[in-house]
């Protein structure tokens, strides 16, 4: 069994998997001022929440968009489990061919996903990614990394408008009952969740358009729940992606060290 860990600008994903099957996919928040030894205890709290044994876990592996964070969890992850995690960058194979201008530039989160998406749903692919910024990423039929799309984030988004703006309250991303609010909270609600499912609607046809074929499109990420449930395109919701991913590059490394 390993322990997958993603750091992302905003929540830290981690997660058990062991032979394909995830035991726990959690989030907590992101926070660099953590020393090593309270991220130690926040991972042992997980482990010991989903009865797992810290002599179960054999491998660990981590990926970030973080760099202060990066050997403090490293550090947190070696003093708990008294094992080096594999962290996914330069020299690491993931099997992946990125056809970007600069592909050392390409996060580490989107490779990630990109490599589990292959596995688990084939080429062509687009990829949705719904965190601190929403993320549109694209594998062609021959299996390239070709490219892709940020956007704000929906709570970036909304922070923004409401920062912004001197009447417009806080609110909570969920959807209103109709489209066209009668309050201004349902009017907000409209614009962030039915926009932002708009968005990824319409992104999703200029991609196709592009490509010259319907790719099937896969997403995740924290906020991917409350927003694909009101696209019209067919996307499927994968919120284990990035640990499967993980898991993935993890296996390969390993098989090429034996």
């Amino acid at each position: 069994m390993i322990l997958a860990v993603d750091i992302g600008n905003t929540n830290i994903v981690i997660g058990c998997i062991e032979q394909e099957k995830v035991y726990f996919v959690e989030r907590v928040s992101t926070d660099i001022s953590k020393t090593e030894l309270e991220y130690v205890v926040q991972f042992k709290t997980l482990l010991e929440l989903y009865k797992i044994k810290v002599k179960e876990i054999t491998g660990c592996i981590i990926a970030s968009v973080v760099p202060p964070l990066n050997n403090i969890v490293k550090t947190a992850m070696e003093k708990l489990l008294r094992i080096s995690p594999l962290v996914v960058g330069p020299g690491v194979k993931t099997g992946l061919n990125i056809l970007m201008d600069n592909p050392g530039q390409v996060g580490s989160d989107l490779i990630v996903n990109a490599v589990a998406a292959l596995k688990y749903y084939g080429a062509p692919i687009i990829i949705i990614d719904m965190g601190t910024a929403t993320t549109i990423s694209v594998v062609d039929e021959k299996t390239n990394y070709i490219g892709g799309m940020i956007l704000p984030g929906v709570k970036v988004s909304l922070e923004s408008l409401v920062n912004r703006t001197s009447q417009l309250p806080r609110i909570s991303v969920e959807a209103p009952k109709k489209i066209i609010g009668k309050n201004t909270i349902d009017c907000m609600k409209s614009g962030i969740v039915m926009g932002q499912a708009a968005c990824m609607d319409g992104m999703i046809e200029r991609i196709w358009e592009e490509l010259g074929t319907e790719a099937p499109v896969v997403a995740t990420g924290g906020l991917a729940g409350c927003i694909i449930p009101y696209c019209k395109k067919e996307i499927i919701y994968d919120n284990e992606l990035t640990l499967k991913g993980l898991d993935v590059i993890y296996r390969k490394n390993m098989e090429t060290a034996v």
